[in-house]
């Protein structure tokens, strides 16, 4: 055990400590220093589950990097290439704006979306049976790369009515783009995520001309249609979060199926309980979101002098949460490093909370669930092609998921 509390860089998967196992240094963070202050990042850490959480629900709290203190440079690092003559609202998505923009902006997308993905169950299930089909007769496969890869693509995809011809673009200009969720990206990284952002924007500034015109039986068309009977939304607002429901939806729930088929295939007794009782599918998604969330950390600013654990902060500072280190507090949670999906349900915050909770929980948790039960209905015998391998997680700082699995049926 180190003398001193891990700092932020310490805690990012570019560790190979902290990228083999998490856990360690978070369960020293929040067992030592729940509430520290971190030069670092410019922020107070916060790894309690009470404090996150109520952190997270709190409304009044900011979200845009712009209000934050000269202080908060890890929040700063968001405003490169910012310009004071653009609206905030056309330069960045509501995962980064405060009211009344955010509300305004995300009212009308999440009531629009949420109408898709309460009616999409046969879409996700169709194209998860294809992904399926594409593997059937072969011994052994990538199931990061054949599966939970393009599930999550094809599936937004379809709702937003993108054509089929265009998802191996999708999938390119998605890896490219979630490096602006990345504050220690390198220059080449931040060049792919320039061209892709590039790429994305000049795709959706035609689909929403075309849609306007002739408009189709998607998400598109449904926010044209809204625009038309005079909600306030701007064409760059609409373009700017329709690229985020791409970028954001995707790698988190390639994440949250790689990462549940592993946890199963890691346990037997929870893999039996599971073929034994598939209707329960709902409490096992659930545990895989508090066990192995996709992701790490969200941001809040103060909006006002205020105390945090005891900790005094000044309006514009900054909050890192750690939502991992939340779902494993042991005052939360009985046991909490136990993957046990039958244990007596408590809410996770791997979606966040408050104002700014995941837009995309509803459809990340129908693909998953589906992805689940289809799967292992399909190949039964599904197992781990090289158990003994140690896994290969990747090193994006904040995000938390395989580079493959491979499996054998």
């Amino acid at each position: 055990m180190s003398e001193s509390p891990p700092s932020m860089l310490q805690m990012t998967a570019l560790n190979p400590e902290y990228n083999a196992d998490p856990h360690t240094l978070l369960d020293d963070l929040r067992g030592r220093c729940p509430v520290l202050p971190d030069a670092a990042s410019g922020s107070l850490m916060l790894s309690r589950y009470d404090d996150v959480r109520t952190m997270v629900s709190d409304r009044t709290l900011w979200r845009d990097p712009l209000k934050a203190d000269e202080s908060a440079v890890m929040q700063r690092r968001f405003l490169e290439g910012y310009d004071p003559s653009v609206p905030r609202t056309s330069t960045t998505s509501i995962l980064m704006l405060d009211d009344p923009d955010h509300a305004r902006v995300r009212t009308p997308l999440a009531q629009a979306l949420y109408a898709r993905v309460a009616k999409c169950r046969p879409q996700v299930e169709r194209i998860i049976d294809g992904a399926l089909d594409a593997v059937a007769g072969e011994a052994e496969f990538d199931l990061i790369d054949r599966f939970c890869v393009p599930v999550p693509i094809d599936v937004i995809a379809e709702i937003l009515g993108v054509d089929p011809e265009r998802l191996v673009e999708f999938r390119s200009w998605s890896e490219g783009v979630i490096q602006s969720l990345n504050p220690f990206r390198t220059p080449a990284q931040t060049e792919a995520m320039t061209t892709a952002s590039e790429s994305l924007t000049a795709y959706f500034t035609q689909a929403i001309i075309e849609r306007r015109a002739n408009p189709r039986d998607d998400l598109i068309s449904d926010m044209t249609r809204l625009q038309a009977d005079g909600v306030d939304l701007s064409d760059d607002e609409l373009r700017i979060n329709l690229g985020a429901l791409l970028v954001g939806g995707n790698l988190t729930t390639t994440d949250l199926i790689g990462n549940g088929v592993r946890l199963l295939l890691t346990h037997p007794d929870q893999l039996a309980a599971f073929k034994a009782a598939p209707e329960r599918v709902n409490a096992l998604v659930e545990e895989i979101l508090r066990y192995e969330p996709p992701v790490d950390i969200t941001a809040r600013l103060a909006s006002r002098d205020m105390d945090v654990g005891g900790c005094p902060l000044k309006a514009g500072q900054a909050m890192t949460l750690w939502l991992r280190a939340a779902n494993r507090d042991p005052a939360m949670f009985e046991d909490p490093h136990r993957f046990d999906f039958t244990r007596k349900h408590r809410p996770h915050v791997a979606f966040g909370g408050g104002a700014h909770i995941c837009i995309g929980a509803p459809l990340a948790r129908l693909e998953a669930q589906v992805a689940l039960v289809r799967l292992f209905e399909r190949f039964p015998a599904l197992r781990l092609a090289r158990p003994d391998e140690p896994p290969v997680w990747r090193t994006l700082p904040f995000f938390r998921g395989l580079e493959r699995l491979d499996v054998a049926v």
